[in-house]
């Protein structure tokens, strides 16, 4: 199963006047973080809202500071449930954005053809006696597969 995952990140900008400038700020800041390693990681602006329901400005700026709510955007590949695929995204993204919060706000399970094909050749596979090379490690939710094994 295939998932896309949208994370939420408060990401602190400096010496800034206003809030599209912070927001600008933000996203390059992040890019650079995530890359080369999670260049395939779609960063946007985030949505704020008041407890009132008020729509609210991206960034929150007091003192020529900014905190900034951006969403970032990644499929995450051959999981077994959402709650695996939030945490793998997590951990990816956590990795790189260092002493930035994190928090998983959706988590949506792609369907496709190749699932379909796939889940009928592991369950003949499986008839056939023939199982899928797995060690307990490979069970471990914090193992991530190679992106270009993903690819084949």
């Amino acid at each position: 199963m295939d998932c896309r995952v949208v994370v939420e990140a408060a990401v602190p900008v400096y010496d800034v006047s206003t809030p599209d400038e912070a927001v600008r700020i933000a996203i390059s800041k992040t890019g650079d973080m995530l890359n080369p390693d999670l260049n395939y990681v779609e960063i946007s602006m985030g949505e704020r809202t008041s407890p009132s329901g008020e729509q609210l400005e991206p960034a929150f700026i007091v003192a020529d500071e900014a905190l900034v709510a951006l969403e970032l955007e990644m499929t995450v590949f051959n999981v077994e449930r959402e709650e695996h695929a939030s945490r793998i995204a997590r951990k990816e993204i956590g990795q790189r954005l260092e002493n930035i919060p994190l928090e998983v706000l959706e988590v949506e399970v792609l369907e496709s053809d190749d699932d379909e094909n796939e889940t009928e050749e592991a369950d003949s596979n499986d008839e056939a006696g023939e199982s899928a090379e797995r060690t307990e490690d490979d069970d471990d939710d914090d193992v991530l597969p190679e992106f270009d094994d993903l690819l084949e």
